[in-house]
Parts: structure tokens; sequence; C-alpha cells
């Protein structure tokens, strides 16, 4: 699959896209042996990139997976208050992968992982306006509350854009969001009156938990990865 040649340096971990950009606008890079002056140029996994006159590595192949987050674990690396991590609860051949967004140390659920940090970084971005659902268990379910999220709301001086929630048996919400701000379910449902004392995320954009267990992570498929990559 073609790339632009700016993502392509900017995967290598040489440079940002844009000083990548700025890299080929003065000379300094070339594909094959030949120079390139414009960053709209394209390379293939055969081809040969090279920034002032040093090949750099190849094009890692984008992969993606799904982590079930057990509860109480850090969407981190190392905690320095020394809680388990998600990382402690995979396999270390998963231990090199970037996550996607984070869950809360009590959230539970849907997180995805991927080699590739561009991707990481698009798929976080509030302008993608990527769907998140999550299953929240309240203490109350406060009706004009709701009313009030489902409109947006500002807490603390931040504004929060309208939520989707759909109420369900057993004091339970579906909610849809799509900024992903921090703690951004708990905190809107507790400021209209539904406290929440569990929350699951079950899906993000297209990509669903299904049934794979706690604790557990899968490898997602070239389709999937095409049609999330079409997506931003």
């Amino acid at each position: 699959m073609s790339v632009r040649i700016a993502k392509f340096i900017a995967d290598s971990g040489v440079a940002s896209r844009r000083a990548a950009e700025e890299m080929i606008l003065s000379g300094r890079v070339a594909v094959n042996g030949t120079k390139v002056n414009t960053p709209v140029f394209f390379v293939d996994d055969g081809d040969i990139v090279s920034v002032d006159g040093k090949d750099i590595c190849k094009r890692q192949t984008t992969e993606l997976y799904a982590f079930h987050k057990p509860i109480n674990t850090m969407t981190t690396l190392r905690d320095p208050d020394g809680r388990r991590t998600i990382y402690e609860c995979m396999p270390d051949e998963y231990k090199h992968l970037k996550y996607v967004g984070r869950l809360d140390y009590k959230t539970t659920g849907l997180l995805l992982m991927t080699n590739d940090g561009e991707l990481a970084r698009k798929l976080t971005m509030p302008s993608s306006g990527i769907p998140r659902v999550y299953l929240a268990t309240v203490t109350r379910v406060d009706i004009s509350g709701l009313k009030r999220a489902r409109q947006g709301i500002t807490v603390d001086g931040i504004k929060y854009a309208p939520m989707k929630i759909d109420i369900l048996p057993e004091k339970k919400l579906r909610v849809t969001i799509t900024e992903g701000k921090k703690n951004e379910v708990r905190i809107v449902l507790r400021a209209c009156g539904c406290p929440v004392v569990k929350l699951h995320r079950e899906k993000y954009g297209k990509i669903a938990l299904g049934k794979l267990p706690v604790g557990k992570i899968e490898k997602l498929s070239q389709k999937v990865i095409d049609e999330t990559l079409k997506s931003l």
C-alpha cells in the first residue's frame, strides 16, 4: 500500500510529519537515490528512503488490536504509585504497542492498541468525531439531568458536547460520546445527578469488544484496519 513520504518518515521515528515535509522541501530526502522535492510523493514498501544520505527503516505494517482492559489497571507504561498497569496484563510480545486514548483505573472494556503512533493520535483527536460507546451503571436515573447531558453542558468551566444516552433496565445507561475528554462520562453524569458506579466501554468507532475475555488481546483484521484508516 502506498503512503505519502512524509508519513513514511514520521512512522520511522526520524521526525514529525511537519518536520519531514520541511526536510523534503529543503532537499534532504531521497527515494531510491533520487532527491524528492515535494511532499506530494508516495512510496511503497519496496522503496528505499534516505534522509541526509542515511537510509531509514522500512515502514512498519500498521497493526491494530482490541484489548479487554480489566478493572483496577492503569492505562500507562509505569505507574509512580505502583498500581497495576495494562502492560502487566498482556504477554511480552504486545508490550511495544501504544494505547489509543485512555480508560481510567476503574473503567473496563475495549481499549485499542497499535504499533502506529500517528494512527493512535488521529483516533483520539476530537476532530475525528469517532463515537465511543459505554455502558454505565448509575446510582439513580435523573431524567431531567440526562436531558441536560443530551444537550451538552459545561462543568467546572469545561464544555462537554451533547451525548447520546439510552436508558436501559437496572439503572444502566448506554452512552455515546465523540470527544473523548478525560473522564468525560463520569464527570457529566455526576453533574447531571446520575453518579456512575461502573463504566465499561463496548465500542470504539465500528470496532466492538464483543465476547473478548477480560485481560485478553486480539489482533484485528486488515479489513478492519483499512476501514478505520478510511474513516479518518
